[in-house]
């Protein structure tokens, strides 16, 4: 893949043309596809937790107002609801939006912080990436296979406390960015997610231990000055499979990623 080319900025009307276009692919696709969705809650927690993480649900960002963080947790809030206890049955497939289904003010979404051409705006339901983002990572801390994942295009704000690769998330745009996850395993896997001391938190639960653990890391990272004076990031992911004796078993390739920098490389983390 050749470097990021110079962004061109879309018309308002081609833009609106676009995404009726791909969301109607995606419905006909959820209608004549051949995949078995997942849609089985289970209340009853599945008793091995497999993975689990969490993030700050509140940051202070350059040029951010905190109102849109705060209404982000509202956000997040409503699609957890429609998430919670998920339980993806072998040979199932996880859609993120197709649980969740479209936001919109009548079910209570309000205007959070949408990313938009490397820079931000309100939006209705803004701020659900950081769900995503969290169930990819997690994810790849499990034998769940993710079958569709979308990067972010743009690295929007400087590395401020990262404790996790660049690139390691996944963006979200209803309903043609999704987040899928198939379980290829013998076992159900179910979703946990709540909210806990200012953090979002998610874990994915099964019937018994696994027999080896992952370790998720980058390699290449490096940051290139493009030919028409913008900045690239790059890197790429892969994971280490470890067994119970902690002898490393497999080095596997996740994905690449490239991003356009909206901020001079060497501005410090947090300014």
């Amino acid at each position: 893949m050749g470097a990021i080319q110079k962004p061109v900025q879309r018309s308002k009307w081609r833009l609106k043309l676009g995404t009726t276009y791909y969301r109607g692919r995606r419905y006909l696709e959820w209608i004549f596809g051949g995949d078995r969705f997942a849609k089985t809650k289970n209340d009853e927690l599945l008793p091995y937790r497999i993975s689990e993480h969490r993030t700050p649900m509140l940051r202070q960002l350059k040029d951010v107002d905190m109102w849109l963080q705060h209404n982000k947790i509202t956000n997040l809030k409503i699609a957890m609801e429609r998430l919670q206890g998920i339980t993806i049955m072998p040979g199932e497939t996880f859609s993120y939006w197709r649980l969740i289904g479209k936001p919109t003010r009548r079910k209570g979404y309000v205007d959070g912080m949408v990313l938009f051409y490397g820079g931000f705006k309100p939006g209705i339901g803004g701020g659900l990436c950081q769900l995503s983002n969290l169930l990819y990572w997690i994810t790849l801390h499990t034998p769940l296979e993710v079958i569709e994942r979308h990067r972010h295009s743009y690295d929007v704000f400087p590395d401020s406390n990262r404790t996790q690769p660049f690139g390691s998330g996944a963006t979200c745009a209803y309903n043609y960015l999704d987040l899928r996850i198939r379980n290829n395993t013998e076992v159900p896997y179910q979703l946990r997610l709540g909210m806990k001391e200012g953090d979002l938190t998610g874990e994915w639960r099964t019937m018994a231990p696994l027999p080896h653990r992952y370790e998720i890391y980058e390699k290449e990272h490096r940051i290139s000055q493009l030919y028409w004076g913008g900045y690239e990031r790059y890197n790429s992911i892969y994971r280490k499979v470890f067994n119970t004796d902690g002898e490393q078993i497999a080095d596997e390739f996740i994905t690449e990623n490239r991003a356009l920098m909206m901020y001079q490389p060497l501005l410090e983390s947090g300014n």
